[in-house]
């Protein structure tokens, strides 16, 4: 088995129209398919990084954080967009009962924001991205932790050099 070496990139999003772009960036780099962790302290723009991921991927609609509801998906040409909010979760176990597994497939790109709630029941991400604050901006840092991580974070990192 291939020792996958863990590299950190970075791109700094001045505002939120940054930050949906990268989104847009990210799904390009992702092919619309694989696991997504979000992290980040409340307030730092994973939903508004996933609403760049889904209006890119053809989405005209509202794009709100399901923290009550958990998941909300958003079928789209490319593939299933399942974008998740475990802020409230209370037991890792609860995401049973919904059926977890069956939203994480070869055909479906899952965003998860607070992925530590679900620690134990979730498939490991391909891609780890995490918000910071720097200045009057974010710092948006991503990892790959899966050989499609790797080969996604090049990607990403390649169509952002171009910009």
């Amino acid at each position: 088995m291939q020792q996958l070496t863990k590299m950190q990139q970075r791109y700094f999003a001045k505002d939120e129209a940054a930050m949906e772009y990268f989104g847009a960036q990210l799904l390009l780099a992702m092919q619309h398919q694989g696991v997504v962790y979000l992290a980040g302290d409340l307030g730092m723009g994973k939903t508004t990084l996933s609403r760049g991921v889904i209006r890119a991927a053809g989405h005209q609609g509202n794009v709100k954080s399901p923290t009550y509801t958990l998941v909300e998906p958003y079928e789209q040409e490319g593939g299933t967009i399942y974008h998740f909010d475990l802020y409230r979760l209370m037991d890792p176990e609860e995401l049973e009962y919904m059926g977890i597994r069956d939203y994480f497939s070869d055909t479906s790109l899952c965003l998860v924001e607070w992925p530590d709630k679900g620690e134990g029941l979730l498939p490991e991400a391909d891609l780890l991205v995490t918000l910071e604050v720097q200045a009057q901006g974010r710092v948006i840092i991503w990892e790959a932790h899966t050989q499609k991580g790797r080969v996604a974070a090049d990607n990403l990192n390649k169509q952002l050099l171009l910009q």
